[in-house]
């Protein structure tokens, strides 16, 4: 029987899983080649994935990235997991898939926005709950820079209702659905959100900024009736899901975990559990979630200074370095034998500085055997072309994984 090298196992355990296609090439690393793997492996076209992906966060992956990884590299109803689970993606593409899934993320609003779509409403129960909250608040206004005054009041009224809600423990999953979908319409760019123009769907500026915005376009903002504007989102949302799909993701809902946690510290998940981690954690300093968020904790009822303190924003690769190495040794502990971590680190700083050269490191020392490197080529996509990318320079639309196994 022959035997193989660690580089050439590794270069045919890749191989099965890509396809044996994309240019390969070698990373020299304690004196072992680890294989790289340059090729478009999934489309950056949001379309040809489910519909209830369509909620924008900053800096969030396509669903199509971990798709490739959960349906060559798990089965029904194996455990997936995302340690920094933003918006959801994974943990709603895993559910779509029949896995079982935990995500986690330090920030409460990622709950908040992924949680609900594995229990999706029917239409008629959004409708008839909305029908049933008021538009009419009596809240002293100060959000005018964005908002009709009867847009706010709506607002208001809205956000009040879900208080009450929770306080009387009526809160029920219709209402998490009409608040995440809220959440998602509060500031943007067109008129299906609440607001007047505003930077991209997944951020708001401050109110000083805006109000600056608005003088430079000469703008004011228009009434939009949130009720509509919510129904009309949620028939997005829900466009194409099939009875087969809703009841996949009732019966996943029914044993996912949403943790709030630092990804370094999660005890709640078992020792050798978990088959499979796709996931992206923050770039250094290019994003600033809390400053990002501020008016979705607001409507949510979040505090976003004590959200801002729990969230680790390195601004160096040493420090960077530091905080993944934790999170490394911890997805040792809770990924099962034979099971993988899919790490997307993409690119900045216009690509000098390449975190896979960090974070592969790193997993194998805490004993994980690093597969190789694959990188997604991707064509432009809309939102690439409103941050004013039109090339791959800043890794917009590269996405850069290491693939490891336990």
């Amino acid at each position: 029987m022959k035997t193989y090298s660690d580089t050439e196992r590794r270069m045919l355990e890749l191989a099965a899983i890509t396809g044996g296609e994309g240019q390969w090439a070698y990373l020299e690393h304690d004196g072992q080649k680890i294989p790289v793997v340059t090729g478009e492996f999934w489309t950056s076209r949001q379309r040809q994935a489910s519909a209830l992906h369509e909620i924008s966060y900053r800096a969030c992956f396509k669903p199509q990235l971990p798709r490739f990884f959960i349906e060559r590299l798990t089965k029904q109803g194996d455990l997936v997991y995302d340690p920094f689970g933003g918006r959801g993606t994974t943990a709603i593409e895993a559910a779509l898939h029949g896995r079982r899934v935990i995500s986690n993320d330090v920030n409460p609003l990622s709950q908040m926005l992924a949680q609900p779509r594995l229990t999706p409403p029917l239409q008629e129960a959004v409708r008839d709950r909305l029908a049933r909250i008021p538009r009419i608040s009596d809240e002293q206004r100060g959000l005018e820079m964005f908002y009709h005054p009867t847009t706010e009041s709506e607002i208001r009224a809205m956000r009040k209702w879900f208080f009450e809600r929770r306080s009387s423990g009526a809160f029920d999953h219709v209402d998490a659905w009409i608040r995440m979908t809220a959440t998602n319409r509060l500031t943007g760019h067109s008129p299906g959100f609440f607001s007047v123009y505003t930077l991209p769907p997944n951020q708001a500026v401050s109110p000083e900024k805006q109000i600056e915005l608005n003088k430079r376009r000469n703008q004011n903002p228009e009434y939009r009736d949130t009720h509509a504007l919510v129904i009309k989102k949620s028939n997005q949302l829900l466009k194409g899901l099939t009875n087969q799909e809703r009841k996949k993701l009732w019966n996943i809902s029914e044993t996912a975990h949403f943790l709030i946690c630092d990804a370094r510290h999660t005890n709640e998940i078992q020792p050798n559990s978990i088959s499979l981690t796709a996931t992206s954690p923050p770039f250094l300093d290019v994003v600033q979630y809390s400053d990002d968020n501020w008016l979705r904790c607001w409507f949510c009822g979040l505090d976003t200074n004590a959200i801002s303190k729990n969230i680790t924003m390195a601004r160096t690769v040493e420090s960077w370095s530091e905080v993944m190495n934790d999170v490394l040794k911890e997805l040792y502990r809770v990924t099962r034998p034979g099971g993988h971590v899919a790490f997307e680190v993409g690119e900045v700083r216009k690509g000098a500085v390449k975190l896979e050269e960090i974070i592969l490191p790193l997993g194998y020392k805490h004993g994980f055997d690093p597969l190789g490197i694959i990188i997604n080529a991707q064509r432009f996509t809309k939102t690439a072309n409103i941050w004013g990318v039109n090339n791959n320079l800043k890794g917009t639309n590269s996405n850069r994984i290491v693939l490891f196994k336990k």
